[in-house]
């Protein structure tokens, strides 16, 4: 399977003319169509066309194309798409088809990459394990009676099943390292404004990030150097200059400091998870990094900041679905979306606004001061991405406070604004993939990339693909 090798390998293959855009494109609708039961996709596009822009791809390869040109992706179906339907996994969306393409769609296919298919996800973000979503709900490839995690769980499973060389989910306060974990992949949770928002149908304009999801660091290395900048239509994305990301890469990390906080290690942690990232630390250990105590107390207010400017963000975004301009009547919410409107209302009405909302943002304010003193004393945070491996299907969904709390160790970096990568640590004994997410300063991913990709050089866990590949 081509799909199996890393984006650097499918370049190399592609630009020797030993393989072509055809053949991979032919050979992700294969896969799609082989695992069609562990719904990962909402909408593909149709074959001849996506073999159309292989085909082309194939005939303007040039010896300077970047690495993703001809390479078949996927996007989180919150990514508007011209003439190709986006329901952002909402039924209030179901016959929507955008007349623009967003920022980051474009920047790929102008660079060749090929769009196979709109990945499934909970309707517009809301939850965490992609179980709150108006469409079949995806399966854990490594056990079908779990949760692939949310909100972009149908991205992890298309990049766990090879059906694409990577794709593009969206993180405002989990969403893309909690499903990376669940499915033993790589993701992304990019620093605000690092990547252009134009085009992502909005949850929580102030949290939301657009990020990529591959089988390694060195993979989302090469993506995020396509995929950041600064945008026009972005008001909000930074002019910080892009770095060569692939440049971190393979190099030694050696005097580098990784702060190890407490709490996230203290109560509600599951023993397997705890043990699998305290093992990760010795091996950081072993790669010459220094490992150093650190504090952040007012993580425990983290759920509690997130979520109120979460759901207040979102009561506002989603008031323009009125199913008079587009879409169809906001009486197909779903009930998780319905919680979320209704919460940030409250939060945001006349005689609470003051207490709730701003007094969240004055929290938020010092959450941020915090990690700013963390990041004196270290160049990164090692923590585990969620507190247990993936959860039975229906436990997360009829359980809200659970569901919420299910990205306690993730909601806290979005308010922040830094940067956070998930990757993969190990194994409960049930063979349920376990990672770990490393949190950078802001606008320091390459630094990130350094770290993870020489923790993946020495080690395996990353390459270990799911029971129903073997």
């Amino acid at each position: 399977m081509h799909l199996d090798l890393s984006i650097s390998e499918l370049a190399d293959l592609l630009a020797k003319k030993e393989i072509s855009s055809v053949d991979l494109v032919t050979e992700a609708f294969a896969q799609i169509e082989k695992t069609e039961e562990l719904h990962d996709f909402i909408s593909l596009r149709k074959k001849n066309d996506a073999l159309f822009d292989a085909k082309q791809a194939d005939e303007s390869r040039k010896k300077d194309s970047h690495k993703l040109h001809g390479l078949p992706f996927s996007l989180k179906d919150t990514y508007v798409t011209k003439g190709i339907r986006t329901t952002a996994a909402s039924k209030v969306l179901d016959t929507f088809i955008p007349p623009y393409n967003a920022a980051v769609y474009e920047k790929l296919i102008k660079m060749g990459a090929v769009l196979v298919g709109k990945n499934n996800q909970d309707a517009f973000g809301h939850g965490a394990s992609n179980e709150n979503t108006d469409y079949k709900v995806p399966k854990n490839p490594w056990d079908q009676n779990r949760i692939a995690g949310g909100s972009s769980g149908g991205s992890a499973v298309s990049v766990a099943m090879r059906s694409v060389a990577f794709s593009i989910g969206e993180d405002t306060g989990g969403s893309i390292r909690n499903p990376s974990s669940m499915c033993n992949i790589c993701g992304l949770k990019v620093t605000y404004g690092r990547v252009s928002r134009y085009g992502a149908i909005a949850y929580a304009s102030s949290l939301d990030t657009v990020g990529p999801m591959a089988k390694s660091v060195a993979d989302l290395a090469y993506i995020l150097e396509a995929i950041a900048g600064k945008d026009s239509k972005d008001s909000t994305s930074s002019h910080q200059p892009v770095e060569k990301y692939s440049e971190f890469l393979h190099k030694e990390i050696k005097g580098k400091i990784i702060g190890l906080p407490k709490e996230f290690f203290g109560e509600g942690i599951d023993p397997e998870v705890k043990k699998i990232i305290l093992s990760a630390k010795e091996t950081f250990e072993k790669l010459g990094a220094k490992i150093v105590d650190v504090s952040i107390p007012y993580l425990k207010y983290g759920v509690s900041i997130y979520y109120l400017i979460a759901m207040s963000e979102t009561s506002s975004n989603l008031a323009r679905y009125d199913g008079i301009r587009y879409g169809q009547s906001r009486d197909f919410f779903t009930p998780e979306t319905m919680r979320r409107i209704m919460v940030g209302s409250y939060a945001l009405s006349a005689g609470y606004a003051d207490e709730l909302y701003k007094n969240a943002q004055k929290a938020r304010t010092v959450l941020i001061q915090e990690y700013e003193k963390v990041f004196e004393k270290c160049d990164a945070i090692l923590a585990p991405v969620a507190p247990g491996p993936a959860a039975k299907v229906g436990e997360l969904i009829n359980d809200p406070l659970r569901n919420l709390l299910e990205d306690l160790y993730t909601v806290t970096v979005n308010p922040v604004g830094v940067p956070s990568l998930a990757l993969p640590a190990g194994f409960t004994p049930q063979n349920l993939p376990v990672g770990m997410q490393l949190i950078g300063k802001k606008f320091h991913e390459g630094e990130l990339f350094q770290i993870g990709d020489a923790y993946q050089q020495v080690t395996e866990w990353h390459k270990r693909k799911p029971p129903i590949l073997q």
